[in-house]
């Protein structure tokens, strides 16, 4: 997560921090107003929840601010007083839905568990939403909700005994998976059929690789059960898991006088 890449409208540092700084209000007085019970024609709530809505229906890729300004009854222009622009509206919806994601106190006892449990809170939101993992990975995170995730990942991981760094570059493989897994799941229900009417499913795949050559592909051919096999989140688990168990936790120090235990045959 921390290791995005900025893309083309990237924010400056001062901005990024200033925007930090406005969210964390925002968030103070929306809980003073819904206390008060003040209401506000368009509010940064209301334009996630219409965003929200509208990828449901359509996609993440279709989302546009004319199209949530549609649903909210008014105009783009209205929506820019609150949003800057599609790619931070972006950052709202993964902020709105990591909100939804319950961080457990890390705990060396079943670390594994509970990073796998938040792996997969965080599939699910996406998953619910099509194509919406895509704005994960389009700026840096600064919506507080997000950031929280982020956190709450590193200190399970932490809690492992792994090195730092290692902690660090797992939790982020680990989004880069969540993200590219979903986005897969999100193409696939986009395609849907072919031309001929078929359905693109794990067995159309499957014939399709058994019909390669197989002086060409003789592994592909003959392993393409196995390269399509799993149901549910079969690979989902597996890969996570196989992540994990590449950390490898700080050697221990021998203190001073330590003996190591005889080898056998000594």
């Amino acid at each position: 997560m921390a290791g995005r890449r900025a893309a083309r409208d990237a924010i400056s540092r001062d901005q990024w921090a200033a925007l930090i700084s406005a969210r964390n209000s925002d968030s103070e007085s929306g809980a003073r107003r819904a206390a008060g019970r003040e209401k506000t024609p368009i509010t940064v709530e209301r334009i996630i929840d219409a965003a929200l809505q509208a990828v449901e229906a359509g996609g993440f890729e279709d989302l546009t601010m004319r199209r949530v300004a549609t649903r909210l009854g008014t105009g783009p222009a209205s929506l820019y007083a609150h949003v800057r622009n599609r790619a931070e509206l972006g950052d709202l919806l993964i902020g709105r839905l990591c909100s939804q994601v319950a961080l457990p106190a890390p705990d060396p006892a079943c670390w594994r568990e509970q990073f796998m449990e938040v792996c997969a809170q965080l599939r699910d939101q996406f998953l619910r939403y099509p194509g919406i993992a895509q704005a994960a990975l389009t700026v840096v995170p600064a919506d507080l909700a997000t950031l929280r995730v982020g956190e709450g990942m590193l200190a399970i991981l932490l809690a492992s005994g792994a090195p730092a760094q290692q902690a660090a570059w797992a939790g982020d493989a680990a989004f880069l998976y969540i993200t590219g897994y979903c986005l897969e799941a999100a193409a696939a229900r986009r395609q849907g059929e072919d031309v001929d009417g078929r359905v693109i499913d794990r067995a159309e795949i499957e014939e399709r690789l058994r019909m390669l050559p197989p002086d060409l592909f003789p592994h592909t051919v003959t392993h393409a059960r196995e390269l399509t096999s799993g149901t549910g989140h079969d690979r989902f688990t597996f890969t996570l898991t196989l992540l994990l168990q590449g950390l490898i936790p700080p050697p221990s120090v021998s203190g001073p006088g330590h003996r190591h235990p005889p080898r056998p045959g000594r």
